[in-house]
């Protein structure tokens, strides 16, 4: 007789038997697919969310090499090289880094004390080349109540954005004159305000002692131009919103490229904090679920097996009438091997009809249980004391959460033949693995001996 049509007579004799196998098939099958289909979840939400937030790659001073070269003076980059670098396909949009100090003139007045008692009016101004990708308002802190942002198209007028504390002060609105004058006072130029923005700190900066309302934004060539530069403009350095993280390398080696030695002085980092921050749950559902999937397939190969190596012990008589009668030893072999591919199949059939359900229910509770345990560590950071960095009362600025990236709460599980390819292929591979064993007893079957003795 065939061995494949005995391996189907053979289930369906012992359907106690088999029956206990395709249940513990259908656990095993899925958890397993439960698993599969978490990892492909927490994948896709990953993706989604570098894609929406992107990565931030900063082009900063080398404090190290600043410091062991014992120079006075950070380097500066031209706005050109940046222009270049900026150019790269990956980059979805880059921003202007620098800053001087100004002083109001023209009646304008402060909203809070001098940055330098001393002089009337000082204050500090940043140069942007797009202001809508400064940190502050990228993530909602800051937001702009009236007019419109600094952008490229502002190269090369003297726009700028004044506080709403600033503005009310000195009754400013879009439009309106404001006149500066240099850090040193030698040279003034006059400013259109285009737009008010809101900044809801009311602590002064810990590092100039800036009070927030006295913040001035304008392009970066005009605040080149109020300080007499007359060649390209100098930056303090740049940031790159980068369209994937994952590009990062890549993006390097341009940058490289494109400045060569005018990089000498400067770092290029990655600040994927607010990604990490938003997957950092993600990343732990995942694991878990990783672990679990590995250990309930170890499992369910030793449990299989056992199952297989008793009913080997049980129909032992069988296999030596089979033996008597000519049956090759590799047949009985595959006739196990077939039983529990057979039941394999079916119980991943079964499985996946109910894992898409259970797993989306699961991994959504796994998931805001890690997402919420997230939370509360973000809300529980205290900023340090007013007027202090907090670095000698061990406070790590990389600790302060990013705020507009809340951790992720929700994920979509989706069935697909590519999960279901992997389910099939870890069955197979443990169902081999448990009619292994098991079936190597069998080549050590003695017909004369199991018929004669029973053993």
């Amino acid at each position: 007789m065939n061995f494949l049509k005995r391996a189907g007579l053979s289930l369906l004799a012992h359907r106690i038997r088999t029956l206990v196998m395709l249940a513990t098939f259908v656990a095993i099958s899925t958890m397993v697919l439960g698993g599969v289909l978490i990892e492909g979840g927490t994948a896709r939400a990953e993706d989604a969310a570098a894609r929406r937030i992107g990565a931030d790659v900063t082009l900063g001073v080398d404090m190290d090499s600043l410091v062991a070269g014992g120079q006075m003076q950070a380097p500066q980059i031209s706005a050109d090289i940046i222009d270049k670098i900026g150019t790269s396909p990956l980059v979805e949009a880059y921003n202007y880094d620098s800053f001087n100090g100004a002083r109001l003139r023209g009646g304008t007045r402060l909203t809070g004390k001098s940055m330098d008692p001393s002089i009337e009016g000082y204050t500090l101004a940043m140069g942007v080349r797009d202001s809508r990708l400064m940190p502050d308002f990228s993530s909602g802190k800051w937001q702009l109540l009236a007019g419109r942002p600094l952008t490229d198209a502002d190269r090369n007028s003297n726009g700028i954005l004044i506080e709403e504390r600033l503005a009310r002060k000195n009754d400013l609105t879009p439009g309106d004159k404001i006149t500066l004058a240099d850090n040193d006072g030698k040279r003034t130029a006059e400013f259109t305000v285009r737009g008010v923005y809101r900044d809801p700190s009311d602590q002064p900066d810990p590092e100039y002692m800036q009070f927030p309302g006295d913040r001035l934004i304008v392009t970066a060539s005009a605040l080149s131009a109020l300080d007499g530069a007359t060649g390209p403009v100098e930056l303090r350095g740049a940031t790159f919103k980068l369209k994937d993280p994952a590009s990062f390398k890549e993006f390097e080696a341009h940058a490289q490229k494109q400045a060569g030695a005018a990089l000498e002085g400067f770092t290029l980092d990655i600040n994927d904090k607010a990604l990490k921050q938003m997957t950092g749950p993600l990343a732990a559902v995942s694991s878990a679920a990783t672990v679990a999937m590995w250990l309930i397939g170890l499992a369910g190969a030793a449990i299989l097996a056992l199952l297989i190596a008793l009913a080997v012990k049980q129909r032992r008589r069988e296999y030596g009438v089979l033996l008597a009668m000519g049956e090759r030893r590799w047949k009985l072999i595959a006739q196990q091997a077939a039983e529990i591919v057979a039941v394999a199949a079916l119980a991943i059939g079964l499985s996946s009809l109910v894992a898409e359900p259970l797993t989306q229910r699961a991994g959504a509770a796994l998931l805001n249980s890690e997402a919420a345990d997230a939370k509360r560590k973000l809300d529980a950071w205290e900023p340090p004391p007013p007027g202090s960095t907090g670095l000698d009362q061990g406070y790590d600025p990389d600790d302060q959460p990013v705020e507009g990236a809340d951790p992720i709460d929700e994920i979509t599980v989706r069935l697909d033949n590519g999960a279901l390819a992997t389910v099939a292929g870890t069955g197979l591979v443990i169902a081999l693995l448990a009619t292994a064993v098991p079936g190597a007893s069998v080549l050590r079957f003695n017909p004369r001996t199991i018929l004669t003795k029973g053993t």
